[in-house]
């Protein structure tokens, strides 16, 4: 039906006593429903003054004619209720008997009217945004479109309502006891860690554990699983103070994926933002998520680690126009998403069809109600904001005085809790590395190319590594921003792993099923002379010491380290490096890697790093370097050294190098401790050599040391354990081919 005259023929709008089910009406048995409240938003449990139990639904939908609640049993028999009572465009009411562990859904009536925005369609089942748990999946079958999906003319076919009944093939929503005795909080104790302390580990719930020998089969892949002994063990074991968590908000796989029988595997696909995923329970999905989920952070917790969640508010599962009904497209189109001029039409500044209209009061208030959430009641630390910069435009452009920005500024919750922003999108002036304000850190990719090309030999001069090195004042040394700022990482979910990095120079990702077209060509990457894996020892070994110096180079650097999971164990995705599609051995890491002894060397030497970085401030800097003399000897707080063994001039930065000297000085770090003392440290030579043949250094003498211990040496992985040589001040050494060295000042 393309036409004004052919819409119709379609079957009228339900009336208010029925359904249409594949064009059929049908009677619908009904509840009684009191008038209840229109806060807060969602299902929420309760009891009454007059001890009368039952639970309250509001549901924002500005421009509805009716809403349905529908209530599910266990056999998926559905029972209707009318909430009529509408209060500043919340439909509410109480339905007394709703008791914790109800499945349910809604219907929204409204005009059918696709050319104006407009995509009512009360044969759709809707998850309510607020839903606190879901059970079951979404499979996208024909009957969950709002429109006719398989219409022969597909340039029309969003305009053609399917009347279908959606319901037996979508996930519900459940009713949850958010006052559970097992959830209580009493005992847990956030860990508060500060942002210069910190080191991030991004890791997805299910690859983590799901190949792990010490976990429990049945907890493996799960909520569980990750707070198991095991799982909390590696992660005290290796140092780090935060998992950054894939998204966990409920999502959904995306139809072009199912039909290949691939699902979306990192979940960057939400549509329920304040659900756990429920296939990542152990314990069951009608309600038990929210226990268990808490439970893992409560562990993690205990074990002095904190929780950050990567989370996508910028848009939904529900695609564009040509995308399933599943929630907010049948609630209310023109009020949750950007439109374009035609209004059929969906503005995209994420690449994935629609954005969340986040300058509009309801969207803001589901976004921050949903963090809130998270924070107060899941008890988590922190969030990783995927597309931030989709987050940050007002009517179109990136503003950084937009309504989402300065809600959170004043947010007394949510100011409080780390904010990283992921900052750019898909849209025109998208790119914001730098420009987001204080209270944010950003992931810092310009960090991550400028160490890449460095130790593949493509840095055309060390202008862009300095600053990179040093915190990135260039970037963030502004408005009271300080180098913790700047998030540093060289790999992250999206791209090659760290090993994948030294291992191939081209992607590999025919497992996808889109031939290799999909994830990016710049991956910056040298595969060290062979293509993939490799018997040649002497590949192996220069690669394994590639690994060795990228993530010393990481975590000696000024700023927040982040690393992603099972890159201290050498994991690889065989080249894979858009694998959003692979929940199998492509993704999850491989903990057999701890029983080879060089990938265990690379574990051991990751943990000696992070614990170094942990005992000396002088690597975790509160305030950006000066460069200035602080002190009648010229000593500064921070130098740069030639080969030579002479400071850096302009010249030099100029030109190419493949070796770069950085002097840290403990003497001169700005701040006290907590009783008010000045702080002091070590000071450090690090010397960075990309170079493929040895090199001479010359060490800088007085006023920068009078003699240097050797630390950290990458050139092997018996060097690379501390060897405790020590060398005179002024002494020309020899620097092995790629290779770090790390020097403490020692008189």
């Amino acid at each position: 039906m393309s036409s004004a005259a052919e819409q119709e023929a379609v079957p009228a709008e339900q009336e208010r006593t029925g359904a249409l089910v594949n064009g059929a009406r049908r009677a619908v048995p009904v509840v009684p429903v009191w008038p209840g409240a229109p806060v807060p938003l969602g299902a929420r449990f309760r009891v009454g003054p007059d001890g009368v139990a039952g639970t309250n639904f509001a549901l924002w939908a500005g421009g509805a004619e009716a809403v349905e609640l529908c209530l599910f049993d266990a056999d998926g028999k559905e029972t209707r209720a009318r909430l009529a009572e509408l209060t500043h465009e919340i439909w509410h009411g109480f339905v007394p008997g709703v008791m914790p562990g109800q499945r349910y859904g809604y219907r929204v009536h409204g005009r059918w009217d696709p050319w104006t925005g407009g995509r009512w369609n009360p044969a759709k089942l809707l998850l309510d945004p607020y839903a606190r748990a879901v059970d079951g999946d979404f499979g996208l079958p024909p009957e969950v479109y709002g429109h006719v999906r398989d219409w022969p003319q597909q340039h029309v076919a969003d305009t053609v309502r399917d009347d279908r009944d959606s319901a037996p093939y979508v996930p519900k929503g459940v009713v949850v006891h958010d006052d559970a005795p097992d959830d209580e909080w009493a005992d847990d104790r956030r860990p508060k860690t500060p942002w210069a302390d910190s080191v991030i580990y991004e890791v997805h719930v299910r690859g983590f554990t799901a190949l792990h020998p010490d976990i429990p089969e049945e907890l493996r892949g799960t909520y569980a699983g990750l707070a198991h002994p095991a799982a909390v063990e590696h992660l005290v074991k290796l140092g780090v103070t935060a998992v950054e968590l894939l998204p966990v908000h409920q999502f959904a796989h995306e139809d072009h994926l199912l039909r290949k029988g691939l699902k979306n595997y990192w979940g960057y696909n939400s549509i329920g933002y304040f659900a756990p995923h429920a296939a990542y329970a152990a314990s069951g999905t009608t309600g038990q998520q929210v226990g268990e989920f808490k439970r893992m952070v409560r562990a993690l917790h205990a074990a002095g680690i904190e929780v950050i969640l990567d989370v996508v508010y910028n848009h939904t599962a529900e695609a564009g126009e040509l995308g399933p009904t599943l929630s907010l497209k049948g609630i209310d189109n023109r009020g949750y998403y950007r439109l374009q001029s035609d209004a059929r039409r969906y503005a995209d500044y994420t690449g994935c069809g629609n954005t969340l209209h986040v300058v509009q009061p309801h969207v803001l208030r589901l976004i921050t109600d949903s963090l809130r959430y998270w924070v107060t009641e899941m008890g988590v630390d922190g969030f990783r904001f995927d597309l931030a910069a989709a987050l940050a435009r007002s009517m179109h452009d990136v503003d950084m005085l937009s309504p989402f920005l300065a809600v959170i500024a004043q947010d007394p919750v949510l100011r409080r809790v780390k904010l990283i922003a992921e900052p750019w999108d898909v849209g025109s002036g998208g790119y914001q590395v730098g420009a987001f304000p204080p209270l944010w850190t950003e992931w810092n990719d310009r960090y991550r190319n400028a160490v890449r090309d460095f130790w593949r030999g493509a840095l055309p001069d060390v202008r862009d590594l300095g600053y990179r090195l040093s915190g990135s004042s260039d970037l963030y040394a502004w408005g009271g921003r300080r180098p913790y700022a700047s998030v540093n990482f060289i790999t992250a979910h999206d791209g090659f792993t760290l090993r994948d990095l030294v291992s191939y120079e081209r992607k590999h990702n025919e497992a996808n099923g889109e031939g290799n077209r999909d994830g990016t060509d710049d991956n910056r990457s040298w595969n060290c002379g062979a293509e993939g894996e490799t018997d040649d020892e002497r590949v192996r070994a220069l690669r394994r010491r590639q690994l060795r110096n990228l993530l010393t180079t990481l975590l000696l650097s000024t700023g927040v380290p982040m690393l992603v999971a099972g890159d201290e164990l050498g994991r690889t995705q065989r080249g894979n490096n858009n694998a959003y599609c692979q929940d199998n051995e492509i993704s999850w890491v491989d903990w057999g890697l701890l029983a080879d002894p060089g990938w265990k060397a690379l574990f051991d030497l990751t943990s000696r790093l992070i614990e170094l970085r942990h005992r000396h401030p002088v690597l975790r800097r509160r305030a950006f370097f000066s460069g200035r003399a602080h002190s009648a000897d010229g000593l500064r707080d921070l130098a740069w050294f030639t080969a030579r063994g002479t400071e850096m001039t302009e010249r030099d930065w100029y030109a190419p190098a493949a070796t770069l000297g950085m002097y840290l000085s403990g003497r001169d770090i700005p701040g006290r401790d907590e009783r008010g003392v000045p702080i002091l440290d070590d000071s450090f030579l690090a010397v960075l050599h990309a170079g493929d043949r040895p090199a001479s250094f010359v060490l800088p003498g007085p006023p920068w040391a009078e003699r240097y211990e050797v630390v950290v040496d990458t050139s092997g992985e018996e060097q690379a354990e501390a060897p405790g040589v020590e060398h005179r001040a002024g002494a020309t050494i020899t620097v092995p081919a790629r290779a770090v060295l790390l020097l403490r000042v020692a008189g």
